[in-house]
């Protein structure tokens, strides 16, 4: 009998527990390899819409589907063990009425395996959160800069430098909290704006452009390894630059490739060292 012990996978209460404690450490992850190879490092496994962007050469978020979600998901759940993963609820999958977004959620829940789902928006949402939580659906909360809201907010900018929209936040982070949220991501919210809605609410926030006092951090991971280079938002840092690694690598089997260096006979079958060799 194996005397391997299997690490337990975090839960949302798990993750709820945190406020305040050690910081949270997330990332997106789309893919089984990715997920593998962060499990052991993060708390959370965000399966963004992000990848519509970042995988699928998307301008916005808007066009990703709640069966790309669903695809993905489910292939991040398979390649982790540890890290509690949320799903995004894609653009118009849950706003429509709170019926639907409980179908659509539930869909995701039972499809994936995932822990939860993550749902833009704050007051015009909550009651939807509520909805869900009191049908057995963790979900994580999204303020602040929006994406699937970018075109109603005038592009992608800092929130919260005017008084009004700082308390338009402050609202928000209040509504999801009371609704039921487990933990919210806050994004593009000025710095002190950000912390003082930390330090408001008793959920645990994840800041993602907003500030260090967050309860936790997340990144896309590709921004993170340096492999999305369109463009480099002000809050990412680079902690590796993958690309031009990526790009070596190629340009060296290629050239093999046209040399008919590669495959060599150690990499064919039915052929090895010539006798008397090795």
């Amino acid at each position: 009998m194996s005397t391997e012990i299997r690490s337990k996978r975090l839960t949302t209460r798990d993750i709820r527990a945190r406020k305040g404690d050690e910081p949270l450490v997330a990332l997106t992850a789309y893919t089984t390899p990715i997920a593998r190879l962060l499990d052991p490092h993060v708390d959370i496994l965000l399966v963004g819409d992000s990848l519509g962007m970042v995988l699928y050469g998307m301008e916005t978020t808007l066009g990703v589907t709640l069966d790309m979600m669903i695809a993905h998901g489910g292939a991040v759940m398979r390649g982790s063990a540890r890290a509690c993963v949320v799903v995004d609820m894609p653009f118009a999958s849950a706003q429509e009425s709170r019926e639907l977004a409980f179908r659509n959620a539930a869909r995701v829940m039972a499809e994936t395996g995932a822990s939860g789902v993550k749902i833009e928006g704050g007051r015009e949402i909550a009651d939807t959160i509520a909805f869900l939580v009191a049908r057995g659906i963790p979900v994580m909360a999204h303020i602040g800069l929006k994406p699937q809201a970018v075109h109603v907010a005038g592009g992608f900018r800092a929130h919260g430098r005017v008084e009004a929209e700082a308390e338009a936040i402050h609202a928000d982070a209040r509504a999801v909290t009371e609704a039921g949220a487990f933990a919210v991501v806050v994004e593009g919210t000025v710095e002190p704006l950000a912390r003082a809605v930390s330090e408001e609410i008793a959920i645990p926030t994840i800041g993602i452009g907003a500030s260090p006092a967050c309860d936790g951090q997340v990144l896309v991971i590709d921004d993170v390894l340096g492999l999305f280079s369109d463009f480099t938002p002000k809050f990412v840092k680079r902690f590796a630059e993958l690309a031009p690694e990526v790009s070596r690598a190629v340009a060296a089997y290629a050239a093999e490739v046209r040399a008919r260096a590669f495959p060599a006979p150690e990499h064919c079958f039915g052929l090895g060292k010539p006798k008397g060799q090795g």
